[in-house]
């Protein structure tokens, strides 16, 4: 190759060179910034598709898109329907959710929130203190759900929320029991004015004027129209006369004029029947030396609750229903005519008792009926429907019952007397108390 060396050649080749340096320089800096993000690219896509250790691996698209809106919306809990175990929750401190009906006793220092001398709505039957119940161990107890915190009631904010409105209990005595509860609960913000009740004060209503609020009890034991040939002590002069085809005027007459209303029954289809349709004679239960034929407490109950849970769902009143579930009892040694007693006094804990045959056959009815009427009419026509589901809570506590102190003193003249034992109904102040957190909670988060 030959050079030439004149000054014009020179100047030309040293300005080509300087153009190739230059231009070496520059794709030398882009080399190094194209490999220096591939690099960073690379890491970004290793992390991805390569998860740390104990991590899952990603989700398929679908699956992360669920994820996804699952996260960024807020849940929406249902405005109509709520199974046992579903949606009758309360928030944990993760916002995750558990099931307020399982659950445990724990102790609770601070007591009830009222005795039997600041509430003077409490039946001298459950008055258990006044009545010379020796221990009080049985009032330290609440019923906390295992996965969550259960809010106390809040009487304050249940009378706000209750502003012109009205509330109903419909049933037996373990109703009235329950709103009892609720009054004394409630009489720490305001005391109820009576302003009805009927002739053996078996229903009752009370107005709290500042809050425009009406509660009512409204004794119905059936729920459907029953001829009862029972006095006061449950002395009974003839067998129950019961229609499976005709719900109680006493409560659906005034349905539609309740805003909340709380169903509840059962005890009282144990008791020997006659059952009719159409106005006549169909069966029995347990009518042995009769004519008939043995349907049993089981076919009659569902038939009743069928046509509750009907009459509820196919109203055009927009209620708020809650049924509650059946109340198990806690006599041992004996029925209560017979010698039974209720002596623990503290609280079962899970697995220390089974739920008697009877008990269960009754909350089975109701949970299939309850699940049954949902799934074929839902709340159509604007009633919303919840199951309050008290009976497993209230299996474990065998002493928050009257006992033999459903009587004034019933040892004060003989230590050894034989008295008859109510283990069915609740002290006041007593477990009972603990049904209205819940109702509570149902009502706010339900």
């Amino acid at each position: 190759m030959r050079f030439e060396m004149n000054p014009f050649s020179l100047h030309k080749h040293n300005h080509t060179f300087v153009k190739c340096a230059l231009c070496f320089v520059l794709m030398g800096l882009a080399v190094r910034l194209w490999f220096s993000d591939s690099i960073r690219f690379s890491s970004a896509v290793d992390s991805v598709e390569t998860p740390p250790e104990g991590k899952t691996e990603s989700l398929a698209p679908e699956e992360q898109k669920t994820e996804s809106l699952e996260d960024s919306l807020p849940i929406q809990n249902p405005v109509s329907v709520d199974f046992p175990g579903n949606d009758n929750q309360t928030s944990q401190k993760d916002s995750a959710k558990c099931d307020i009906f399982t659950g445990d006793w724990i102790p609770d220092p601070s007591g009830p929130v009222y005795t039997n001398e600041s509430c003077h709505v409490i039946e001298n039957h459950q008055n258990c203190m006044r009545n010379g119940r020796p221990d009080s161990g049985y009032l330290y107890w609440r019923w906390n759900p295992r996965d969550c915190e259960l809010p106390r009631f809040n009487p304050e904010r249940f009378l706000d929320l209750m502003r012109n409105k009205s509330w109903a209990f419909i049933g037996d005595s373990i109703s009235r029991n329950h709103v009892q509860s609720l009054l004394c609960i409630l009489s720490q913000v305001e005391e109820a004015v009576e302003v009805y009740h009927d002739e053996e004060y078996r229903s009752k209503r009370w107005h709290f004027p500042s809050h425009n609020f009406t509660l009512s009890v409204i004794w119905t034991p059936f729920l459907i129209e029953a001829d009862i040939f029972e006095d006061i002590n449950g002395v009974s002069s003839s067998d129950v006369m019961l229609h499976l085809d005709k719900l109680d005027k006493n409560w659906t007459e005034q349905y539609k004029s309740f805003d909340y209303v709380v169903i509840a029954g059962g005890k009282w289809f144990l008791k020997t029947a006659i059952y009719y349709v159409n106005d006549t004679v169909m069966g029995c239960h347990y009518c042995p030396g009769r004519n008939l034929t043995e349907l049993g407490f089981e076919f009659a109950y569902r038939k009743a609750l069928q046509m509750i849970l009907n009459f509820v769902t196919g109203s055009d009143h927009k209620g708020f229903v809650f049924l509650r579930t059946t109340t198990p009892d806690h006599f041992e040694n004996g029925e209560w005519f017979s010698g039974g007693t209720c002596k623990r006094m503290v609280p079962f804990k899970e697995g220390e008792i089974d739920m008697r045959d009877i008990d269960r056959i009754m909350r089975d009815i109701e949970l299939e009926e309850f699940e049954k009427v949902v799934a074929d009419a839902g709340t159509e026509r604007g009633v919303i429907l919840k199951l309050l589901d008290t009976t497993h809570l209230s299996l474990l506590r065998p002493d928050g019952h009257p006992g033999p102190y459903r009587q004034f003193h019933p040892f004060a003249e003989d230590k050894n007397a034989t008295v008859q034992n109510d283990c069915l109904h609740w002290c006041l102040p007593g477990p009972i108390d603990s049904w209205n957190d819940l109702v509570m909670e149902m009502l706010v988060n339900g």
